[in-house]
């Protein structure tokens, strides 16, 4: 395990050096001016002389590769500067916002995985019933529909008709506090949505992989040895029949975190969607390359996690192989 671990962690080097520069190289052909969405109105009123000063003072009148490389060496001793949109430091915008984005992602996945194992599982042992047939039906148009349309379509229905949960935001508009019970009521509607963009997935792989397994001769076997249909399907089935949906884990990340950015917009989530958006519009070298190494980063730990969990669950695998 930390020989692969430490592979990974080598492999992973180059990625993220080729995504930062990429980020620079788009972000340089970019027709937007970050002077431009520094300044604000003031710069229309500004003299030439100003606006080379602040562009010297962004390092936005380098070249590409010496900005990249500049922010480069400055975020390997943990400094990854300053945002020019949102007037702080970078280190300070993402801590602020990683938390809640940590906290709407890992609830999500949860429910996605908890609520399609137990769909998935339910549906295998009785194949072709009316369970497996709404569920897999819903499941497929599941596929199909957009978080932000989930996400409306959610706020509609519980905030606006029957106004059993909050709309959107952290905490109620009146309180100038955060609760926990307040966090957890608004946290619903954008985990459960979040989450159900994720199930279809998740429950198709279980239902297949143990409606297969059911079929293996050692399931079979166990139940010519009268052991009990729970223990038969909790015990071998399920086990044999994770075992692809594990390899969703790492595959999913980057869907997790696109649909993470859209329903923190749609649910004026407080986490780095909103910081994302603008970093982009902006053209905010420092912000928007710290955002999309956090990005990447969790994309190669997800696909490792997901072959530590197939590693860990069949013995067969090895980690060193």
């Amino acid at each position: 395990m930390a020989r692969m671990t430490g592979r990974r962690a080598l492999l992973a080097a180059p990625v993220l050096l080729a995504v930062t520069f990429g980020v620079f190289a788009v972000a340089a052909a970019s027709p937007s001016d970050p002077v431009k969405a520094y300044t604000g109105t003031a710069g229309l009123t500004a003299s030439q002389e100003n606006l080379d000063q602040i562009r010297a003072n962004l390092g936005v009148d380098q070249p590409l590769t010496a900005r990249w490389w500049n922010w480069l060496t400055a975020a390997v001793r943990g400094d990854f500067g300053d945002s020019s949109v949102m007037r702080q430091p970078v280190a300070d915008v993402v801590a602020e916002r990683i938390g809640w984005s940590a906290l709407l992602a890992a609830t999500a996945f949860a429910v996605a995985v908890l609520l399609g194992t137990a769909l998935g599982v339910l549906a295998a042992r009785r194949r072709g019933g009316w369970l497996d047939r709404c569920v897999s039906s819903a499941a497929y148009t599941l596929e199909a529909a957009p978080a932000f349309w989930l996400g409306l379509l959610a706020i509609w229905v519980f905030a606006l008709k029957l106004d059993v949960l909050p709309a959107g935001g952290l905490t109620d508009a009146s309180s100038d506090t955060v609760a926990f019970d307040q966090v957890a009521a608004h946290l619903v509607l954008p985990a459960t949505v979040l989450g159900i963009s994720q199930l279809p997935w998740f429950f198709l792989y279980v239902r297949q992989g143990v409606a297969d397994a059911l079929d293996e001769d050692p399931v079979r076997g166990a139940r010519a040895r009268g052991l009990s249909e729970r223990t038969v399907l909790l015990g071998h089935a399920l086990r044999s029949g994770m075992l692809p949906m594990l390899t969703l884990v790492g595959s999913r990340v980057p869907e997790l975190i696109t649909g993470a950015l859209l329903v923190e917009t749609v649910f004026s989530w407080p986490g780095i969607a909103a910081a994302t958006v603008q970093a982009a519009t902006s053209v905010d070298f420092p912000l928007l390359a710290a955002l999309t190494v956090l990005a990447t980063a969790a994309v190669l730990l997800g696909n490792l996690l997901s072959d530590l969990l197939y590693g860990l669950a069949d013995p067969r695998v090895g980690f060193d192989g």
